[in-house]
């Protein structure tokens, strides 16, 4: 009998700290790798998604952050120079300070064709031909980022919206990248303005080529976006650059784009956003060291 007694209290032991294991498994963070994401649009790709400190599969929803060049969120050993935007870091501290609700990261790795799915397609069409075929050459072909976002929106959303517990609408919908993640990022709020509501553009490469700093190229990039941003101005848009490197090419799109927005009669630090950090090159780690920035910008509730 106490035999048994025992038995039964050892079982019960064992029983309340695996629930009690689950339960803080189920306040740690979590990285979810799905390899060769398939699509009908775009070549295959890795997806990595980080569900946030306190996740639950049921209950409220929680709020999503697509990003682009997703193998240099996470984990410097994966990430293209070693170093990774540590935006998984950079959310739990957000999050334990109030600043920022528990949100999802989807990030989408990039691929070969990473230069011709970021650049916009609808502008590219709108450059002197002399322009197109620079950059044709240049990158090895036309753009592709209609398709990519095709992919994104049709195969990629769905997907994460159906297997994961989130808030499926625009206002909780963010899309955010660097360099040409930034000029995709741009342009995904322009093309699906019902699907996101935010985009951050760190910066954002206006000239798409590496080669040469073209004003024609940047300048319609900033036209096409600008006039085709959502009428309703009930989204928000995050800019910034360095000062060093390429950002150093940036300025004077930048400012073209400033000057539209504000025409548009969008609200500088509510509606839309645009800083300069002196001294700042192109490279994870400069965005790392001010992701907070735009993290807040754009996620905060209260903002």
């Amino acid at each position: 009998m106490h035999s048994r007694k025992f038995l039964i209290s050892v079982a019960s032991v064992l029983l309340i700290s695996i629930l009690l294991v689950n339960c803080a498994n189920d306040k740690e963070a979590r990285l979810v790798e799905l390899s060769d994401f398939k699509s009908e649009y775009v070549i295959p790709r890795n997806v990595s998604i980080w569900l946030p400190p306190g996740y639950a599969s049921d209950g409220e929803g929680f709020p999503v952050l697509y990003m682009h060049d997703g193998q240099n969120l996470f984990d410097s050993t994966k990430a293209y120079i070693g170093a990774e935007w540590g935006v998984d870091e950079w959310i739990s501290k957000l999050m334990a300070e109030k600043k920022l609700p528990a949100t999802i990261v989807v990030g989408i790795w990039n691929t070969k064709y990473r230069f011709r799915e970021y650049d916009p397609a609808k502008p590219f069409y709108n450059l002197p031909d002399s322009a197109q075929s620079r950059l044709v050459e240049e990158w090895g072909g036309v753009p592709l980022s209609d398709e990519y976002l095709k992919f994104v929106i049709k195969e990629l959303k769905p997907y994460i919206d159906s297997h994961y517990n989130t808030l499926t609408d625009r206002e909780h919908t963010t899309i955010m990248g660097s360099s040409m993640g930034g000029l995709i990022s741009a342009y995904a709020l322009v093309e699906y303005p019902d699907v996101f509501g935010k985009a951050g553009c760190l910066s954002t490469h206006w000239p798409v080529s590496l080669i040469n700093n073209d004003t024609a190229v940047s300048n319609e990039m900033v036209r096409y976006i600008s006039q085709n941003l959502p009428a309703h101005h009930e989204f928000k848009i995050y800019f910034d650059r360095g000062s060093e490197s390429l950002d150093s090419w940036y300025g004077e799109a930048q400012y073209f784009m400033d000057e539209r927005l504000a025409k548009l009669g969008l609200i500088k630090g509510k509606q839309f956003e645009s800083l300069i950090f002196e001294g700042d090159a192109h490279n994870e780690n400069y965005w790392n060291k001010r992701l907070d920035i735009p993290l807040q910008f754009l996620l905060r509730s209260d903002r």
